[in-house]
């Protein structure tokens, strides 16, 4: 895990100073199938397949690397490599970064790629009506000149040292002007597969896109996805055959009957994820301080770890992750404690019962953790009434319109701590000293006095309570044993198809 993270931070660094060059039944039923392919994911993408517009971590799942790409691509060991551009050069106090683009690109509808394009891409992103989740990081870009159709310079307000990993994220995929806006159910990108069909409910299928520049390196021409959030009939999927490669499947308690097993691989890897019990900071009682610190001494972190992930995690303390640049271990802050707990609230002035919503999408670390903390907070006197939703409307309901007590929720971009500054974030949390130290982090460059700012801005959130941080979580890939090309540790949520191929 640390060894991940730190190769991570490692390829951000060595980014800033170099100019980056352009670099029975089972599975053993898929004998046959050597260029098709089904992989399978927990969630369905939400509301579209637009990861520009869309908050949902699926839609990158789908999409990136895959349908869209962008200029620089982030691999699976963390380091940032050149996509859409050949090279890319930051100035010496990384406010300014020029980008070479590569030539004869060509997007899905035959238009061309180039300056204009990417101009309009981030301009897009940061405009009064986007819903870009990333939009902070183009609201940093002060101007954006293209002196030729194959370079273009961004200028910043603030010198940018994560710029590198940011453009290679889903949110910063690159969109064709003129099909931009029907990208949510018509995605049009340069990648290597186009969209065949999407089955709403069930499955979306990607055939590999023969325009594309290098189509012939594509071996896998044919994916079927499918979307299978039951733990049980995740596994079912695998030992029947049905699926040949499940990126971030719920089977630890099922691990026995594929290790070993020469018909299969499996993988476990690092990762930036926060898992969190996110509090509804407008809402009353939570509101309160007090309140907020006692629901987060009520919860046995490692007891969460174990029921929702089956012992695959690492406890955390704060909305960071151990091995990240500034990380520090503050789990002893609000360490589980059922009589403070109890205690807290008295102090605030709550006369147990305390009644709240615990709202938890159909992901089975939420379904099963959120029922392991609901045990939790009952026996310090708050009945937490477990309200079971599907994903569209945990995005809509609790994410869109904040409408929710409590929720069990994985963060998994690795560069999100900037949400506490968000206006209008669904946890209801403005701090004006908060505000003021995100805008020095930004200001700053220097990694040593970036590292001590992020370490004060994580022991500030977690003095507040704003949520209860639980665990960072450790990412299991179950695979057909033939199928090469799989990411093990996952930087960003991302199924590279374009990499995998049946040996």
């Amino acid at each position: 895990m640390k060894t991940f993270v730190h190769s991570l931070r490692t390829a951000i660094a060595a980014s800033l100073v170099i100019a980056l060059g352009a670099a029975g039944p089972g599975p053993a039923s898929a004998q046959p199938r050597k260029d098709s392919l089904v992989l399978a994911m927990t969630l369905e993408p939400a509301p579209g397949l637009d990861p520009t517009a869309g908050a949902a971590s699926a839609i990158g799942e789908v999409t990136l690397y895959n349908v869209y790409e962008t200029l620089t691509k982030i691999n699976s060991d963390g380091r940032i490599t050149p996509l859409l551009a050949e090279s890319f050069t930051p100035s010496a106090d990384l406010k300014t970064w020029t980008f070479k683009l590569r030539r004869g690109i060509k997007f899905h509808n035959d238009e061309p790629f180039d300056a204009q394009v990417v101009k309009f891409t981030y301009e897009r992103a940061v405009a009064k009506e986007s819903t870009n989740k990333d939009k902070a990081v183009f609201a940093n870009i002060a101007s954006i000149d293209t002196p030729d159709p194959h370079t273009v310079v961004l200028n910043l307000k603030n010198g940018n040292p994560d710029l590198p990993f940011q453009l290679g994220s889903a949110t910063a995929s690159i969109v064709e002007p003129k099909s931009a806006a029907g990208n949510g159910t018509r995605p049009v990108g340069t990648g290597p597969y186009k969209l065949e069909a999407w089955n709403r409910g069930a499955s979306i299928v990607l055939v590999r896109h023969e325009g594309y520049r290098s189509a012939k390196d594509v071996k896998v021409k044919r994916v079927t996805i499918r979307f299978i959030s039951d733990p049980a009939a995740q596994v079912a999927s695998l030992l029947s055959g049905d699926v040949d490669v499940f990126p971030r499947v719920a089977a630890a308690r099922s691990l026995k009957q594929f290790e070993g097993n020469k018909k299969y691989q499996v993988l476990t890897g690092g990762s930036r994820a926060k898992v969190i019990l996110a509090m509804n900071n407008k809402r009353k009682p939570l509101d309160n301080l007090l309140v907020r610190q006692a629901i987060s001494a009520a919860i046995d972190r490692k007891a969460v770890i174990e029921g929702a992930a089956d012992g695959f995690g690492v406890p955390i303390g704060s909305y960071y992750t151990p091995g990240a640049p500034g990380y520090v271990d503050l789990t002893a802050m609000n360490a589980y404690d059922p009589a403070k707990a109890r205690a807290l609230l008295h102090r605030a002035g709550v006369v147990p019962p305390l009644e709240l919503t615990l709202t938890l999408p159909p992901t089975p670390y939420a379904r099963q953790g959120g029922e392991v903390i609901a045990a939790m907070l009952d026996k310090v006197g708050i009945k937490a009434k477990v309200q079971n939703v599907e994903w569209a409307q945990w995005l809509s309901g609790t994410y869109g319109q904040k409408a929710y007590d409590l929720t069990v929720i994985a963060h998994v971009e690795p560069l999100d701590f900037g949400n506490f500054a968000r206006t209008n974030y669904y946890w209801g949390y403005e701090s004006a000293k908060f505000n003021d130290l995100w805008g020095r982090i930004q200001g700053t460059v220097k990694p040593e006095e970036r590292n001590k700012l992020m370490a004060e801005a994580q022991r500030l959130v977690a003095d507040e309570a704003v949520a209860a941080y639980l665990y960072q979580p450790t990412w299991i890939t179950v695979a057909n044993a033939r199928v090469k090309g799989l990411w093990k540790d996952v930087p960003v949520f991302a199924n590279d198809l374009g990499a995998m191929s049946w040996q």
